[in-house]
């Protein structure tokens, strides 16, 4: 077993612990975390990695002090036994081990690819990985402890889920988070805060960005994480705290539909924690009203309502047929360079990392936003840019994606919490749509209350 000496490292502090540990999901980085984290980033220039990485900091307690410990996700420059950080939960790299000889014989069937190799190539390929997965055996703050196979299985119970995924992605049980708290575990040390943060290059297809600090990953680690914190008064999870019942303001209406102001913070259709929603309100005030749109949970802005099924079927087809127009208004970090252009690049998303979304240009479907600047200007000491953003097509996260991406502006909203950074709010705002009522034929166009305006 690893000396723990060797692993745990003191930190000299009069900063006062939190009450309850980190939410990995969603949290600002606690002032001993930080403190930690500086101490990392030495150890990390240190070594001069080439490549970008995850690397996180636990904060842990012994019976005399605190410390805290370190790790990064997967291998750090091909190697997973750096003294300085927490060793894997299992080893697989071991030469002469298991897992390094059954990958051996999988290459060697690989050389000679006939369709009876191919078949024993994908069987044992398959039985290697379920092997590998029951070696990782997690504990939890109870002293349970489970593989990862049965965590995943009874995480997942969605029979859609199950079948799609029978194991857990390559890789699960290897990120920082599950490291730290393992190696606390069994060590007897006491967790008190955490967090993760990116250093290096971006990678190709997701938003990270150098230096700065994000959740751990829901496809992989969720399951993981559900499991090794129970028996720790963990702060609550935002996604279950429900949401303010804001006002919505009415700023057209006639006996056919509505235009409504949806205030940031508000759901647009009912959720899993609030089933107040701009669905729910319209369908109380006009009996049979539906959505023939949604909007992000941040984002505020203008929303169409169809009070009967034929006005909401002829909206969607106009959507579909993209003749209704949008101009959504938003402040980014950072100056664009251009005054006008146009962002094309293909998004997909993680079925097992919801809500995040990735540039695919392999699987991803087309997403192209037109932008114009508006204003350039500081805030904080800050350049910032404001934007009327222009989407031509409509998928999940688009505007938000395409401003925050490297191949895209490289700059992300203000307050976007996924792909930038946290603000009093997300500043992206649905500022005017424009499209023909489906009665009287005329062109109309709506725009935010003056006094909502983000900018």
């Amino acid at each position: 077993m690893p000396r723990p000496a060797m692993r745990l490292h003191p930190l000299n502090s009069n900063i006062q612990k939190p009450e309850r540990f980190t939410w990995p999901f969603c949290y600002e980085p606690h002032p001993l975390c930080l403190l930690a984290c500086e101490e990392v980033k030495h150890e990390i220039e240190r070594i001069a990695p080439q490549e970008g990485k995850m690397f996180g900091v636990l904060v842990v307690e012994t019976e005399a002090s605190l410390g805290f410990l370190a790790a990064y996700s997967g291998l750090l420059e091909g190697r997973n036994d750096w003294e300085y950080f927490v060793p894997p939960v299992f080893d697989a790299q071991q030469p002469d081990g298991y897992f390094k000889q059954k990958e051996r014989e999988i290459s060697a069937l690989n050389q000679h690819p006939t369709n009876g190799n191919q078949t024993l190539n994908r069987q044992m390929s398959q039985d290697l990985q379920l092997w590998l997965f029951r070696q990782y055996r997690m504990l939890n703050a109870k002293g349970e402890e489970r593989d990862l196979v049965d965590i995943w299985r009874d995480y997942h119970q969605n029979p859609k889920i199950q079948k799609r995924f029978p194991l857990p992605p390559g890789g699960t049980g290897d990120c920082c988070a599950p490291k730290l708290l393992q190696y606390a575990y069994q060590h007897h040390l006491k967790p008190v805060c955490m967090a993760e943060f990116w250093w290096g290059p971006s990678p190709q297809s997701d938003i990270r960005h150098h230096g700065e600090f994000y959740p751990a990953c829901r496809g992989k680690c969720k399951p993981v994480l559900t499991w090794m914190l129970q028996g720790l008064d963990v702060d609550p999870d935002p996604e279950h705290s429900g949401f303010l019942h804001q006002g919505i303001e009415i700023v057209y209406e006639d006996e056919h539909l509505a235009a409504v102001y949806k205030p940031a913070g508000m759901l647009s259709v009912p959720g899993k924690a609030d089933e107040y929603s701009v669905a729910t309100w319209a369908q109380e005030r006009w009996q049979g009203a539906m959505l023939p749109h949604r909007l992000d949970l941040l984002t505020s802005g203008i929303m169409l309502v169809a009070k009967t099924p034929e006005v909401y079927r002829q909206l969607q087809s106009q959507f579909a047929a993209r003749t209704i127009k949008k101009k959504y208004l938003a402040v980014v970090e950072g100056e664009v360079k251009e005054d006008h252009g146009i962002i094309d690049l293909p998004l997909s998303s993680d079925p097992l990392n919801r809500p995040r979304q990735i540039v695919d240009h392999e699987n991803g479907k087309r997403a192209i936003s037109e932008y114009r600047v508006m204003e350039r200007g500081m805030r904080d000491g800050r350049p910032i840019t404001v934007l009327a953003l222009y989407p031509h097509t409509g998928r999940t996260h688009q505007l938000r994606m395409h401003c925050a991406h490297q191949e895209g502006l490289g700059c992300p909203i203000m307050g976007d919490e996924l792909y930038g950074h946290k603000a009093d709010r997300l500043y992206l705002q649905a500022e005017t749509i424009a499209f023909v009522h489906p009665v009287s034929q005329k062109r109309m166009r709506f725009f935010c209350p003056s006094d909502k305006k983000i900018w």
